[in-house]
Formats: C-alpha cells, sequence, structure tokens
C-alpha cells in the first residue's frame, strides 16, 4: 500500500474510534453542555471518517477499519473507567488522554509521510487541529 493510502487509512481508522468512543461516552454522559460537547465533537469526527472514506473509494484503495481487537478494548475499558464515575471531569479526563495519544500518533504519521500527497497531508494536519481542539475545550471540565 502506498504512503497516501496508509495516511489516509490511519486518518479513517483515528476518526472510527474518536466515535465509537464518544458515541458509547454520549450513553453515559447526556448532562447539558457537556453531552453537547461530546455531540459536537462526534460530528466532527464523522465529517473526518466520511470525507478520507470517499478519497479513500475514489482512489480505488482498500479499506481499513479498526481491528476487533482494538474495539473491544476501548469498549471494555470506557465500561470500567466509568463504572464508578461518571461525572463530565471524570469523562473529560479520559477524553483528554484519548486526544493526547491521538496527537502524538497523527504528529507522527506527519513527519513518516511528509512526502505524501498535499491534500491527504492537509487532512492529518486537520485531524491533529480536532485532537487539540477537542482537547482544549474538555479542559473545561475538569
Amino acid at each position: 500500500m502506498d504512503a497516501n493510502a496508509e495516511l489516509l487509512n490511519y486518518i479513517r481508522q483515528n476518526a472510527q474510534m474518536g466515535q465509537n468512543t464518544i458515541g458509547q461516552l454520549m450513553h453515559i454522559s447526556k448532562e447539558g453542555l457537556f453531552g453537547a460537547l461530546l455531540s459536537s465533537q462526534f460530528e466532527e469526527y464523522k465529517k473526518m471518517f466520511d470525507t478520507v472514506e470517499k478519497r479513500l473509494k475514489s482512489m480505488g484503495t482498500e479499506v481499513k477499519d479498526v481491528n476487533a481487537l482494538s474495539k473491544i478494548t476501548a469498549y471494555l475499558m470506557i465500561n470500567m473507567e466509568t463504572l464508578v464515575d461518571k461525572t463530565p471531569s471524570h469523562i473529560a479526563e479520559m477524553l483528554i488522554q484519548g486526544s493526547t495519544m491521538g496527537i502524538i500518533q497523527i504528529t507522527r504519521r506527519l513527519k513518516e509521510y511528509g512526502s505524501a500527497d498535499p491534500e491527504i497531508l492537509y487532512m492529518g494536519e486537520h485531524l491533529l487541529k480536532i485532537e487539540q481542539q477537542n482537547m482544549e475545550e474538555c479542559k473545561k471540565y475538569l
């Protein structure tokens, strides 16, 4: 698989995990403004996912989902982490940790695939901005 396809698939998988995670958290915390924040973040990941998926399909490239083990592990970790503490503060902390990992990973990928198509690099940079913005928004709830 070429660099463009690999980077796009990574961006798509990141957005997919964002949707899955926040979708699960939206069922746990529906509280006022925090629930609205979760919905907004979910929509950002969905837009990114849809945009990248369209690009992958237009290139005729294989679309790779997040592997099942990663999905199950994330699902179980969210359930365990929120079993006792479902407060917006605790969930915001969890999301900040996830966004921090996302920032590190997309930054590495952007450097690794620096010669990729500029439009695809832009999508990666946009994902980085989404992660940074999500983190800043969540800090308000700590």
